[in-house]
């Protein structure tokens, strides 16, 4: 069943009906949910539908069931790059180029990850990154053409298992998902320059994953997470000292420029002068005699 699934897949694939090869790369993971290479596929087929966040976790799941696989290095390489998580997309490349030396795209990838990390440290201006280098899937010579059915069913949207929300300091994002009783076995959180991967894995059921691209940088070393009895909380250090309007990345929110106010100072202080008050003689002498006119 899987691999007839995972046939249909590929022909969507080929065919670049990109949207339809995820959904029945879900439908086979669903029926063998330790496969790593479909994990691998849908990644490819999630960046292909520009489902980024996606392809990162999945490929992430590829690697977590089969360390070797080294396409699902590649894969989330070319996820992160398309993300601007640099640094987290060289990382996975130089894991894949160990695994595959043979493997030209590694190489290349690695010297523009290099290329565009030093033009981001030098803060020079850059124009939106396109990731040249492409994969494609060769159809296996076992795979006949299939006739998919013309009127596809529309999922409706899956409300997330858990919910979670964030506050936050000067320095730090806290993010909080209310998820009671998970063993802490079962949870796994990885961080990236600008993203956050949390996967809950409970034996019996459906995978939760939250991955979403962060309104800001952070710094991952520096990032932790707790897992407590009702609550998975998870504190990101951030590279910057910005207020976050929201905690996802988007486009229609862009990050906010640092702004150093000057702080306004108090009115300067008056001291008392130790120069003689001058007397105005012909005034006190009109007063004098408007009061002696006055009383008269």
């Amino acid at each position: 069943m899987a691999s007839d699934l995972e046939k249909q897949a590929k022909e969507a694939f080929i065919d670049d009906h990109f949207e339809l090869a995820v959904d029945l790369y879900t439908q086979a993971i669903a029926v063998d949910p330790n496969n790593s290479e479909l994990y691998s596929d849908r990644a490819q087929a999630n960046i292909k539908s520009k489902n980024l966040t996606e392809a990162v976790a999945d490929a992430n799941k590829a690697i977590e069931l089969d360390a070797s696989l080294y396409k699902a290095y590649l894969r989330k390489g070319i996820a992160c790059m398309k993300l601007e998580e640099y640094q987290t997309a060289k990382a996975a490349l130089e894991l894949g180029a160990s695994l595959a030396p043979e493997e030209p795209r590694f190489a290349n990838l690695i010297k523009e990850c290099d290329e565009l990390i030093a033009e981001e440290n030098n803060e020079l201006p850059k124009q939106p990154m396109e990731t040249t280098t492409t994969e494609s899937v060769t159809a296996a010579k076992d795979v006949e053409p299939v006739n998919l059915p013309s009127d596809q069913v529309t999922v409706a949207p899956v409300k997330p298992k858990y919910r979670h929300e964030f506050y936050q300091k000067p320095d730090e994002v806290v993010v909080t998902i209310f998820a009671k009783g998970i063993p802490a076995k079962d949870v796994a959180v990885e961080f990236g320059e600008q993203i956050l991967s949390v996967s809950i894995d409970v034996p019996g059921e459906d995978t939760y994953h939250f991955q979403p691209r962060l309104f800001g940088k952070i710094i991952p070393e520096k990032c932790r997470f707790d897992v407590l009895s009702t609550k998975v909380e998870i504190r990101l250090v951030k590279a910057e000292a910005l207020q976050w309007t929201s905690l996802e990345f988007s486009k229609d929110n862009p990050v906010p420029l640092k702004v150093n106010t000057p702080v306004i100072g108090a009115q300067r202080p008056s001291y008392p002068s130790s120069k003689p008050k001058r007397v105005d003689w012909d005034k006190l002498e009109a007063e004098v005699k408007k009061e002696v006119c006055f009383l008269s």
